[in-house]
């Protein structure tokens, strides 16, 4: 096992939004790339691009790998991912790494940690922020949960597509702190969300607030990144509505199983679920100032 920043063979399972480019990332770095997808369009699409190979199955993929990443969408993606004779645990081999870059709770990313151990395997929660833009630019946010050691393997690869990585803790600590990121968007949304809609009411030029606002206490990526089309109501791409509920679903649950209080998390949620109810499953996350209009 190298560990170190040259050439490695790696797996990538998962290639929707953030896996395909991240995916494309390691390629592009010269790594020896296999590929999985669920649906296998994804993978031959991936392939057009990108120099590597597409496996039939998580476990064709991981088999010789030294580093096998997962993108995937939940609790019970990752489980059948990970798990059974065609999951990638079966096709790793002992002293090989298994990074998730899903978002997930803490409490499978335990479970399925505790799995590999058994056979040897070493697993590192990653879960990522940045977005669509963050992935494509190689410039994501990675917090990680895992062992120092096997931390210190990957770190150099997970380099790759990240802007910052770090180790927060032991296992599922990566998740724990992909929750407080959530739970941050939610409600700074909201609050932009209700500036904006605010400023218009009252008839200002909603550009020229934020461009004198921005640069005060109240600027935030969100207002940089999100205010020009949140101004002109689109929101036909990002991070899904549908997916952000996924997540505060786990960040609620977590806090009722460690009796943390997200009376504002709660409340985003259902306006989120206001969204959905409009036909804006698939929005960018800005998209809750479309209630307030």
């Amino acid at each position: 096992m190298s560990g170190e920043s040259d050439m490695a063979k790696v797996a990538f399972l998962g290639l929707g939004t953030m896996g395909f480019p991240m995916a494309g990332h390691l390629a592009a770095r010269g790594h020896d790339v296999a590929v999985w997808n669920r649906t296998a369009a994804k993978a031959e699409a991936w392939l057009q691009r990108h120099k590597g190979r597409h496996a039939a199955t998580p476990a064709e993929a991981a088999r010789g790998a030294e580093f096998v990443m997962a993108c995937v969408g939940n609790d019970d993606d990752l489980r059948a991912v990970c798990s059974g004779p065609d999951g990638a645990f079966a096709g790793m081999t002992p002293g090989a790494i298994f990074i998730d870059h899903s978002t997930v709770s803490a409490t499978i990313t335990r479970k399925l940690a505790a799995q590999a151990a058994t056979g040897g395997i070493a697993f590192v929660d990653a879960p990522v922020s940045g977005g669509q833009a963050g992935a494509e630019n190689g410039q994501l946010s990675i917090m990680c949960g895992g062992d120092p050691a096997d931390y210190a393997r990957v770190e150099p690869v997970l380099a790759t597509y990240a802007r910052i990585c770090r180790l927060i803790g032991p296992s599922g600590s990566g998740q724990l702190a992909k929750m407080v990121n959530q739970i941050c968007i939610a409600g700074l949304l909201q609050g932009l969300s209700e500036a904006l809609a605010f400023g218009e009411k009252a008839g200002l030029d909603g550009e020229k607030v934020v461009e004198v606002i921005s640069q005060g206490a109240a600027g935030s990526w969100q207002m940089v990144n999100r205010h020009k089309t949140m101004l002109k109501g689109e929101f036909d791409f990002g991070f899904a509505v549908d997916w952000m509920r996924k997540d505060l679903a786990i960040c609620l649950a977590t806090a009722d199983e460690i009796g943390a209080r997200l009376p504002v998390t709660a409340l985003v949620d259902q306006f989120y679920k206001d969204v959905q109810l409009m036909g804006g499953g698939r929005n960018d996350t800005s998209s809750l100032i479309r209630r307030l209009r």
